[in-house]
């Protein structure tokens, strides 16, 4: 079974947010953090994984990343302090 998730990730609690989706979440932010993500990402030092959801389908995982891309950054903030309020890097539980 596939697998897709999206994704947020912060330069630090309350800096800059990145929201991404990817059907390889370990390797995607290996690419973030190496610097080969997003152009936005590395110019922002958005590196630190806050916030990651699973879905089975592509198109759900997009459709999502792209209803959380449209948000105000106060839902974004909330969505990420629900699950770490101290916006912890999860990267240490994406090992999949």
């Amino acid at each position: 079974m596939r697998r897709f998730w999206v994704y947020i990730l912060a330069s630090r609690k309350n800096g800059t947010l990145y929201t991404g989706v990817t059907n390889d979440i370990s390797r995607r932010v290996f690419e973030h953090q190496t610097g080969q993500g997003s152009r936005f990402a590395a110019r922002y030092g958005a590196t630190r994984l806050v916030w990651y959801e699973e879905h089975s389908f592509a198109p759900q995982a997009i459709a999502r990343e792209k209803a959380i891309k449209s948000w105000p950054r106060k839902w974004k903030i909330d969505l990420i302090e629900d699950l770490k309020p101290e916006w912890q890097d999860l990267k240490r539980l994406i090992h999949f």
